[in-house]
C-alpha cells in the first residue's frame, strides 16, 4: 500500500475545505455546499498561515491585477517598476523568484526567468486568492521558498443562470470592461468570462534624473489587455466529476522607461493556460487525476521567448479515522524554453505525501515529505513538520500555539543554467531551512469580535544565484547565503450596533534580511540588508459600514529601502492613504450589484517603490458592476 501511496500527489490537497473556525466570515472566503472544487491549502499545512481574500471584496475590484489586489489587500511588498509594469513579490525577505504561484493548481511562474509578473494576471482570471505564507516546498515543489499564492476557479451546480456586467473607469485613462455569464443545474456548471482592461498612464511625474527637477507628464507607458476565461464541471455521478479550466489572456505594454531615459521598449505577452481535473471522492478515498499545459510567449521589442510546461500527476487522499488522514501522489512535469540563445527541454518527476495526525480537536499534527528527481538526478530531499495547539479554549476565547520546521527548494531556472554567454549548467539548487512559531487568539464577546495572529520566523538561503560580473560578461554562480527573520502581525476585529459595522485590519511586517556573504568580491555588502527589501511595513484599514453602503480609509506606510547591496544609497519612506464609498443595491431581486468611488494617495504622494521608476500620484476610479 505503501508503494502505491508513492504513486500518487499532491492535487487532492487542492480539495475545498473552508475553515469554519474563522470569527469573521464576512472576511474570508467561505464557499458554499454547492462549490465544485476550490484549494484546501490549510488540511496538511499546521502551523503554517494560509489567508483568503474576501470574496466579496475582490469583486469590487473588478478590473485589478494580482499585483494590485496584494498591495490594496495585504502588507505584502511588491516591487513595482511603475503602473502596469513588471510586478513581482517578495515574501519574507526573499526574491521574486522564491515565492510560488499556481492557477487551478498549474504552476505558472517562468521557467525561463523563474518569477511572475503580477500585473498581467487580472482578477478577471479566477475567483478566489488564497496566500500561503512561510515556506511551503513540501506541499508545493520548487520556488516556494519564502510563501506561495494560489489562484482558483470556483463553480457551482443547481446555482441557476447569471449575467453579471463590470466596468471601471479612473484617472489617466484607465478603463475596465467585464462580462460574465455562469449557469449550474444538477449536472452540469459552466462560466465565460470576457475581459479587457487598458490604461494610458499618462500621469504627470517629477523627473529627478534632469536638472531642476521639472515636472512631465509620462508618455510611453500604455498597457492594453484583453481575456477569455472558460471554466466547466460536469458531475458523472455522486462520486465522480470532471472539471476544466481555460484561460487565454494577452497584454501589450509601453515599458515605462527609467527617469532620465527615453527607451520605447514595447513587450507583448500572450498565455494560454489550460487544466483538466477528473475527482472521484468517497466517504473516505479521494482520488484526482489532473492534467494541465501552461505555455507563455514573451516578446521584448523584437526578440521572441516561448516557454512551456505540460503537467500530469495523480493522487490519493485517504482517512483512516477522523485521527489520521494521509496524502500520497506523483507530478511529472515537462518543460520547454525556447529563447533568444537556447533551445532546451526537460523533465521533472515529484513525490509526495503528507500525513496529519489529530490525537484530540485542540491538538493538531501534520508532516510534509517531498522528492523531486530533475534530469535523472534527486535535488535535496524536503521535509516539513508542523503543529497547532490550542491550549485555551472557551465559548469566547480560543488561543492557539503554532509551530512549523520546513526544507524548500529552487530549481535554477533556465536562463540561469543555459543563457548564452553566461549560462551556467552547473549550479546546484537554492535550499532553505525554515523556523517559525506563533500565537493566535479569537474571541467573540457579544457585539464585539478579534482576531491576532503573531509569528516569528527565521529562515537561511543557501546557494543563492546571482549574475557575478565577468571580463566581458556576466554569469549566474551560487554565491549568496542569507538570514532572513522576523514578525508578521495581523489583527481584524469588528464591533455590530444595530445596521451598523465597523472593522479594523492591521498587517505589520519586520523583516531582516541580511546578507552572510560578500557580492561581487565586495566586503561592503557582508552584513547588510538585501536591496529592496524595506524592514518595515505596516498596512492599517478600517471600514464602515451601514446598510447597503460602506465607507473605507486605508493607509500603507513602507520604510526605507537599499538600493545597493552595500546599503549605500538609500530609498526614502513613504506613506499612502486611499478611501473609498461603495453602495449595494437590490431592485426587487432582478436587478442587483454595487458601485463605488475610490480616491488613490490622497495626498498627492510623491514616491518611488524602485529607484528611478516614477509612480502615479493622486487618482480617482469609479466602478459599476451589475448582475442580471
Amino acid at each position: 500500500m505503501s508503494l502505491i501511496a508513492c504513486l500518487v500527489f499532491m492535487i487532492a490537497s487542492w480539495q475545498s475545505e473552508p475553515d469554519s473556525s474563522s470569527v469573521f466570515p464576512q472576511d474570508t472566503l467561505e464557499l458554499s455546499q454547492v462549490e465544485v472544487q476550490a484549494f484546501a491549502l490549510k488540511k496538511y499545512a499546521f502551523g503554517q498561515y494560509v489567508r483568503s481574500l474576501d470574496k466579496n471584496r475582490l469583486e469590487q475590484l473588478s478590473g485589478y491585477s494580482l499585483g494590485e489586489v496584494l498591495q490594496q489587500e495585504t502588507g505584502l511588498f511588491l516591487r513595482q517598476y511603475g503602473p502596469g509594469m513588471l510586478n513581482s513579490l517578495s515574501m519574507r525577505g526573499t526574491s521574486a523568484g522564491h515565492n510560488a504561484l499556481f492557477w487551478n493548481g498549474l504552476p505558472v511562474n517562468s521557467p525561463s526567468l523563474g518569477q511572475a509578473d503580477y500585473s498581467i494576471f487580472p482578477l478577471g482570471g479566477f475567483d478566489a486568492v488564497n496566500i500561503h505564507y512561510g515556506s511551503s516546498g513540501a506541499l508545493y515543489g520548487t520556488d516556494a521558498i519564502g510563501g506561495s499564492v494560489h489562484l482558483s476557479s470556483n463553480l457551482g451546480f443547481n446555482t441557476g443562470n447569471e449575467l453579471k456586467v463590470g466596468t471601471l473607469v479612473g484617472s489617466f485613462g484607465r478603463w475596465h470592461q467585464q462580462v460574465s455569464y455562469r449557469q449550474g443545474n444538477e449536472k452540469f456548471a459552466f462560466k465565460t468570462n470576457l475581459y479587457r482592461n487598458y490604461t494610458a498612464n499618462n500621469f504627470t511625474y517629477k523627473d529627478y534624473a534632469s536638472p531642476g527637477t521639472p515636472e512631465k507628464r509620462q508618455e510611453h507607458a500604455k498597457v492594453s489587455q484583453i481575456g477569455w476565461v472558460q471554466d466547466f464541471s460536469y458531475k458523472i455521478n455522486s462520486v465522480q466529476s470532471l472539471k476544466a479550466n481555460l484561460w487565454l489572456n494577452t497584454n501589450d505594454r509601453q515599458i515605462q522607461p527609467l527617469l532620465g531615459s527615453s527607451t520605447n521598449d514595447v513587450q507583448e505577452d500572450r498565455s494560454f493556460r489550460a487544466v483538466i481535473d477528473y475527482t472521484h471522492a468517497g466517504e473516505k478515498l479521494i482520488w484526482t487525476a489532473t492534467t494541465g499545459i501552461s505555455n507563455d510567449l514573451m516578446v521584448f521589442n523584437s526578440d521572441n521567448n516561448q516557454t512551456r510546461l505540460i503537467l500530469i500527476g495523480t493522487a490519493l487522499d485517504y482517512s483512516f479515522s477522523p485521527k489520521w488522514q494521509t496524502l500520497a501522489g506523483i507530478r511529472y512535469s515537462h518543460i520547454k524554453g525556447r529563447l533568444a540563445t537556447y533551445d532546451r527541454q526537460e523533465q521533472r518527476i515529484e513525490l509526495y505525501q503528507a500525513t496529519n495526525f489529530k490525537p484530540n480537536q485542540n491538538l493538531g499534527i501534520s508532516m510534509q515529505l517531498r522528492q523531486l528527481i530533475h534530469e535523472g538526478e534527486a535535488v535535496p530531499f524536503t521535509p516539513s513538520i508542523g503543529a497547532e495547539w490550542s491550549f485555551f479554549k472557551s465559548t469566547v476565547w480560543n488561543w492557539q500555539l503554532i509551530s512549523n520546521l520546513s526544507k524548500s527548494f529552487k530549481i535554477p531556472t533556465l536562463n540561469d543554467r543555459f543563457w548564452e554567454p553566461g549560462g551556467n549548467p552547473n549550479l546546484k539548487p537554492e535550499k532553505s531551512l525554515s523556523k517559525e512559531i506563533g500565537l493566535t487568539s479569537k474571541a467573540h464577546l457579544s457585539a464585539f469580535s478579534f482576531e491576532n495572529r503573531l509569528t516569528y520566523f527565521h529562515m537561511n538561503v543557501d546557494n543563492w544565484i546571482l549574475w557575478l560580473p565577468q571580463s566581458t560578461y556576466w554569469q549566474a554562480e551560487n554565491v549568496r547565503n542569507v538570514v532572513n527573520q522576523g514578525l508578521e502581525y495581523f489583527f481584524k476585529g469588528g464591533f455590530e450596533q444595530g445596521n451598523k459595522r465597523w472593522t479594523l485590519h492591521v498587517d505589520y511586517s519586520l523583516n531582516s534580511a541580511v546578507n552572510q556573504s560578500g557580492d561581487f568580491g565586495n566586503s561592503l555588502s557582508q552584513g547588510k540588508q538585501l536591496p529592496y527589501v524595506p524592514k518595515h511595513k505596516i498596512r492599517t484599514q478600517g471600514n464602515l459600514q451601514k446598510g447597503p453602503y460602506k465607507l473605507y480609509i486605508q493607509n500603507q506606510w513602507t520604510s526605507e529601502r537599499f538600493v545597493t547591496t552595500d546599503n549605500q544609497t538609500v530609498l526614502a519612506a513613504y506613506s499612502l492613504w486611499d478611501t473609498g464609498l461603495s453602495y449595494a443595491f437590490d431592485w426587487k431581486g432582478k436587478l442587483k450589484g454595487n458601485l463605488g468611488f475610490h480616491t488613490n494617495n490622497i495626498f498627492n504622494v510623491d514616491y518611488q517603490v524602485l529607484r528611478l521608476r516614477s509612480m502615479p500620484g493622486r487618482n480617482f476610479q469609479f466602478n459599476l458592476n451589475v448582475v442580471l
